[in-house]
This record gives C-alpha cells, structure tokens and sequence, in this order.
C-alpha cells in the first residue's frame, strides 16, 4: 500500500452510532485534500459496540487501521496509541462524535499545515450547550497563563508529524497538547470551524472534569516554566517569604527598643516565615537533584511506566481476526 501522507487520528469511547457517517466524511475530506491518507482509530474500551461496528465497516474503508484498549483509559491515552501508530506526515486530531465535519474541517487545516503551520486549532462557531461558560474561563486562563493567541484550544487539531514525536500526553492533558507544542517553538495557527449538535451517543463532559482540568493547568504551567529550573520557583518564594521574615523581625526589634515591648503575634509570624522560606530553599535544592538524575538517565532510561501496549491491553488491526 502506498504510504499515506496524512494520519486521522480518531478516539472513540462508545460512538458506535457515529462511525459510519464519520468515516464517509473522512473519506470526503481525504479526497478533496488529494493527499493519501489513513484513518487510526482506536476504540477506547467502548461498551456499546463500537469495536463490532468497526470491524463491520473495515471491508469497506481500507485505510481504516483500528486499535482497540480492553478498558477505558481515557482521551490522552487514546491519543498516544494513535500517536504511536501513525505513518503519516500529518496528523489531524477529530472526535467521533460528528460535532465536526470532517468533509469540511481537513481540507481547512491541510491548508494551513502545507502552507507554514505547525500546528492547525479549530475554533467553534455557533456552540450554544451549557458548558461553553467553562470552555470560555478555560481558554481565557490558558491564553494569559502561556500567551497562545487563540480561543478554542480543546477542539480539533491538526500537526505536522514532528510536533507529535516532541511531547508525550499525561493523564488528561489532552487539552495541552497545542500549549505543549507552542512552549517548543512551533507555529500555531488558528482557523473557523463550524460546530454541529450531536447525532448519537452521550457527551463524555462531566463537572468532576472542571476542577481537574485547572489543576492540570497549574500543573502543565509548572512544567513549561520550571520543569528543568525549579529553583527559579522554590528558591523565589524561599528567599521572598525569608527576607519578609527578616523584615518583620527587624521592625519588631526595633519597636521593642523602642516602646519596651514586644508582639508574640509578631514574633510567631517572624518564625513561621523565616521557616518557609528555608524549606522552600531546600525544596528548590532537591528538585534540582532530581532534575540532574533525570538529565542523566535521559539517554539510557524511561521516565514512565509500560504503556497500555506493553501491557497487553492494546490490540491492533489484526489481532482479533
């Protein structure tokens, strides 16, 4: 088979209603692009039968490869096996859910992708559901947070190949990977996309997911900002919460040279700062331990665990033949 040029990458977690329209309009946009392609699906532990509808419709779409995790793992996990198993130069991300066109949406971002992108985000014209509020305060914090001039950073995505083989996706942090690949100096660019109300199945948004998708934020800041230099933090605020300390005591020996008496209050605040401000310093020194032990295990170890695939829990296109 000829090597396709462009990888759609499709997670699916009970959309078995969606796929064959999705895959026809896959189809579609793989045509209009005129570049060959394949379409990495991988079916996230779904109980409705979306694996049986997959393996249905495999006869009638050749550059279907399908992969299959023998129970949820959730969205990233499902990313990084298409991750893992792509052969194409470009990479689109789309959800199984039809929310998007893809006769319309790759043809857009292929545009871009072949003309000086790096990385291609939908933005979503005409959402009206309830959890657009959340969407909204998310993306304002993300762009404040890392300075990424666009709206809808949790939406269909496009790459080129080499963004994908420079960051690997923790738990949930899906929703950075455009963060992660603008922090390593690749192009973003931003395009219109028209939104569409779901056909079948259920929305997989829950409100546990909001308070997790802010601390994932914080998170994915500390790690873009002080992952190899936590001293730049720790150390910060040591010194900063240290030397208020040292202030204080210093107004507060003055004060009792002065009036003849002291604070207790004062003093215990005195304390507590100065102590804080030295565990922190000693924080900063750890974490930059750990960052040399890491550096020098980079070449010759791993930093994660086995993946779902080395644990057997990841099956391929032929394996259930």
């Amino acid at each position: 088979m000829t090597r396709p040029a462009v990888s759609v990458i499709i997670p699916a977690y009970n959309e078995a209603g969606n796929l064959e329209k999705l895959l026809e309009r896959i189809r579609d946009g793989l045509d209009e692009v005129g570049l060959p392609g394949e379409i990495v699906m991988v079916d996230d532990g779904s109980s409705d039968g979306t694996w049986e509808k997959i393996e249905e419709l495999r006869p009638r779409h050749p550059e279907l490869r399908p992969f299959r995790h023998r129970r949820n793992f959730g969205l990233s996990e499902a990313l990084n096996t298409g991750f893992r198993n792509l052969r194409g130069d470009y990479v689109v991300f789309l959800p199984a859910d039809l929310q998007s066109d893809p006769g319309e949406d790759i043809p857009k971002m292929m545009k871009e992708l072949r003309a000086d992108a790096d990385v291609v985000v939908g933005w979503r014209i005409g959402r009206r559901e309830g959890k657009v509020f959340v969407s909204v305060v998310y993306n304002f914090l993300s762009r404040k947070l890392f300075g990424i001039d666009a709206h809808d950073l949790n939406w269909i995505k496009a790459f080129r190949r080499e963004v994908i083989e420079t960051i690997h996706l923790r738990s949930d942090w899906h929703r950075y990977v455009v963060v992660l690949a603008a922090g390593r100096g690749f192009r973003v660019k931003e395009i219109r996309t028209n939104y569409y109300p779901r056909a079948s199945g259920v929305s997989k948004f829950g409100r546990k997911r909001i308070l997790r998708g802010v601390l994932d934020l914080l998170v994915v800041k500390f790690e873009m900002s002080f992952r190899d230099r936590p001293m730049l933090l720790f150390g910060g605020w040591g010194l900063a919460l240290g030397a208020a300390g040292v202030v204080l005591g210093a107004v507060g020996v003055l004060a009792k040279i002065a009036t003849g008496t002291g604070s207790r209050p004062l003093l215990f605040l005195v304390m507590l700062l100065v102590m804080v401000g030295v565990q922190l310093l000693g924080l900063g020194f750890i974490s930059e331990q750990i960052v040399s032990l890491r550096e020098d295990l980079r070449d010759g170890g791993r930093e994660d665990g086995p993946t779902p695939a080395e644990r057997g829990e990841v099956s391929g296109p032929d394996d259930d033949r």
